[in-house]
């Protein structure tokens, strides 16, 4: 059985487990001319790949969707799940699957280092705030990245990460440890700016420990009923200060002007600073009656046209695709005008 009919039972069969070199060799990409992971379609459907970090191989998950055909450079969404879960079940959290499939482009799931509470589920290894971890997480999600631009064919301006609690906390002090791969980051109960400190009795982000490469575009969901990482501050350790803080920090690090819009009604509060440096937003969700649960279908966000028509309805993953769709970040290397035209739009 060829690699493509193999891949293509993913689909009604389940994943199927691959090294990214193994796949570039049975797709005849591991030559120079295909560097960049293009050259050939691959099968839709989930396909399990592993990373080489550390000495080690790591597993990450993918999802192709229908419209990947080895030529167009596709967007690329990474999403983190949080504590006591896994790709899988992230994947079944967040929707972020369906979504890539429905709108092009393609969605890839990370496992955290450390074991979860039940069997068989996983936990981040956040630097600064997790005790007791031996794997390097921030240098997993690096080699991760980079191997999914060699094994895909991907934009690189297009590249965006979503985190689920603990997921939104390591993505987090990832991007505020300097690496700049994301266009847009988008996080739902887990927004972090660096690690808590206490100064004159009140929590606060330390402002040392978070230095981002660059501004970054930042769509947030916090519920108001959330115990686990309460948006007014408090819970454990590695919590303390408010999602209101966080949101606040960001905007000094993006460098956004004036102090940020408010819009409220009956369901949700929005805040957003449109005007930052580099072309970087801010936009936060804070869902009045949102326990520690991913926003499903039961809260949409609606787009109106100027007679007041629902021009669109979307849960809250659909939100976050419409915030990082036309959000690029500069260009890594130099891309041909042929490859230009055939970029997804």
């Amino acid at each position: 059985m060829d690699i493509l009919r193999l891949l293509g039972r993913v689909r009604h069969e389940g994943s199927i487990r691959v090294t990214a070199m193994g796949l570039l060799l049975a797709l005849g990409l591991a030559g120079p001319a295909f560097a960049a992971g293009c050259g050939q379609p691959i099968a839709p459907g989930q396909i399990e790949f592993t990373v080489k970090t550390g000495g080690i191989e790591r597993p990450a998950l993918a999802h192709i969707p229908a419209a990947y055909n080895g030529k167009t450079r596709l967007a690329v969404v990474f999403d983190f799940h949080g504590s006591n879960s896994g790709p899988a079940g992230q994947f079944r959290r967040s929707g972020w699957d369906a979504v890539a499939e429905r709108e092009g482009f393609v969605a890839i799931a990370l496992q955290g280092s450390l074991d979860g509470q039940y069997k068989g589920t996983h936990a981040w290894n956040v630097p600064g705030v997790t005790k007791g971890g031996t794997h390097d997480d921030e240098r997993y999600i690096k080699d991760a990245i980079k191997t999914v631009k060699d094994t895909f064919c991907v934009d690189p301006t297009r590249i965006y990460a979503s985190g689920y609690s603990g997921g939104g906390r390591m993505l987090s002090q990832y991007i505020c440890n300097g690496h700049p791969d994301f266009a847009a980051a988008g996080f739902v109960m887990g927004l972090r700016a660096g690690y808590p400190v206490e100064r004159d009795g009140v929590w606060q982000p330390d402002v040392a420990s978070c230095n981002p490469g660059n501004p970054i575009s930042i769509i947030a969901f916090s519920g108001m009923k959330d115990v686990t990482n309460p948006f007014i501050g408090g819970g454990r350790p590695y919590w303390q200060y408010g999602g209101e803080a966080a949101l606040r920090r960001w905007a000094e690090l993006d460098k956004c002007e004036a102090k940020g819009d408010v819009l409220t009604d009956a369901a949700m509060t929005a805040l957003s600073f449109d005007t930052c440096a580099s072309g970087a937003r801010i936009t936060s969700y804070l869902l009045k009656e949102n326990t520690h649960d991913w926003p499903a279908r039961s809260v949409l966000f609606r787009t109106f046209d100027a007679n007041g028509k629902v021009t669109s309805e979307r849960d809250a993953t659909g939100r976050m695709w419409e915030f990082f769709r036309n959000t690029r970040s500069p260009e890594e290397t130099p891309v041909t005008a042929g490859e230009a035209t055939e970029r997804a739009g």
